[in-house]
C-alpha cells in the first residue's frame, strides 16, 4: 500500500508541473506574437541601459539612441537587429553596437560585429 501511495504522489507531482507550463508561460514552446518596430527599439534601448548599469558597456552608451533597425535571418530564424552608433568610443571597432532580439522581443545578445 505504501508503494502505491508513493507512486501516486510522484505521478501527481509530475502531472502538476505539466499543467503550469501551458501557453503564455516562459516554458511554453508556442511562438509568441511579433512585437512592433517601436517596441523593439524601446526594448533594445533598455538592454543598452541595463548593460551600462552592469558595467558591461561604457557609461557613454547610456543616452545613445538607435540609428537603425532591420530584420535579419540567422539560422533560418528572423530577428530584430537594432544598431547603435557611439562616436565617443575611441576604438572605431567598438563604436557600433548591434542588439539582437527575437521577433517576439526576447533579448538574444549584442556585439560589435553584427553577426
Amino acid at each position: 500500500m505504501k508503494k502505491i501511495s508513493a507512486a501516486l504522489l510522484v505521478l501527481f507531482l509530475f502531472s502538476s508541473a505539466v499543467v503550469f507550463a501551458g501557453p503564455g508561460s516562459d516554458h511554453s514552446h508556442e511562438p509568441s506574437a511579433p512585437i512592433s518596430e517601436e517596441k523593439a527599439l524601446k526594448t533594445a534601448g533598455d538592454v543598452v541601459v541595463t548593460n551600462v548599469k552592469k558595467g558591461k558597456l561604457d557609461q557613454s552608451w547610456e543616452n545613445v539612441k538607435p540609428t537603425k533597425i532591420i530584420q535579419k535571418t540567422f539560422k533560418k530564424e528572423p530577428e530584430w537587429v537594432i544598431i547603435f552608433n557611439n562616436d565617443k568610443i575611441v576604438d572605431q571597432n567598438k563604436q557600433t553596437l548591434y542588439v539582437f532580439l527575437s521577433l517576439s522581443g526576447h533579448y538574444l545578445g549584442a556585439n560589435y560585429t553584427g553577426n
